[in-house]
């Protein structure tokens, strides 16, 4: 065999088997991705209490009176922007969030027309009508009502309530079929009444020592 041809055979040769090796080695099949997981909802937002801001007055009054209140794990609020038709009084643990909300009442002084909304606060004397701002809650005692709470208001717009009387006290115009019947709550002289049936409860809940506030979010 001459040179020639035996470099065509040659050639000839390595392109035979570098043609048989690719087919040989052909490519691994693309095997599939798996799917993206679906996306996790996100959990609902839970909305915020009517009674929020109010609260976040309760806890600067907290601050702001330091050590009046040895008891900080809960507070009473009272939102008198609701009518008495609704459970505006809100004891609130602080640590959970978690709220019981009750019926109570405001003083006459501050519905003259009976509406079943206050319309005004005052801390004076013999006006009948509910104080507005911090009140620490003071020793059991039973009265004319039962089972009551002395209260100290801490605040000058509320400063007399201890002299006035101004009390947690039970009273039959403060329950559900009062409000079923009426359309609202009757009126106290400006103690915060509930109904008879609550009081060992909201008693117990609040205990001496803590705070009950009490306002409108128009006013300070």
């Amino acid at each position: 065999m001459d040179r020639r041809n035996f470099t065509k055979f040659a050639l000839s040769g390595l392109a035979f088997s570098f043609l048989s090796d690719s087919m040989g080695r052909a490519a691994p099949p693309v095997m599939p991705q798996p799917a993206a997981p679906p996306p996790v909802p996100a959990a609902p937002t839970r909305p915020l209490p009517r009674y929020a801001a109010l609260l976040d007055r309760a806890r600067a009054a907290l601050d702001q009176h330091g050590a009046a209140f040895p008891l900080r794990d809960r507070v009473g609020i009272v939102d008198f922007d609701a009518p008495s038709k609704d459970m505006r009084m809100h004891i609130v643990d602080l640590v959970s969030g978690q709220a019981n909300s009750y019926l109570v009442s405001h003083g006459r002084g501050s519905d003259p027309g009976h509406s079943g909304w206050l319309h005004s606060f005052s801390n004076e004397f013999n006006s009948l009508a509910s104080c507005q701002g911090a009140f620490r809650t003071e020793a059991e005692y039973v009265g004319q009502h039962g089972r009551s709470m002395r209260l100290a208001g801490l605040d000058p717009q509320n400063n007399n309530a201890e002299a006035r009387a101004i009390v947690i006290h039970g009273a039959d115009y403060v329950t559900e079929d009062h409000v079923a019947t009426w359309g609202k709550c009757g009126r106290s002289e400006g103690c915060f009444a509930v109904a008879p049936h609550l009081v060992p409860q909201v008693l117990g809940l609040l205990g001496q020592g803590r705070l009950l506030y009490s306002g409108k979010l128009g006013t300070a």
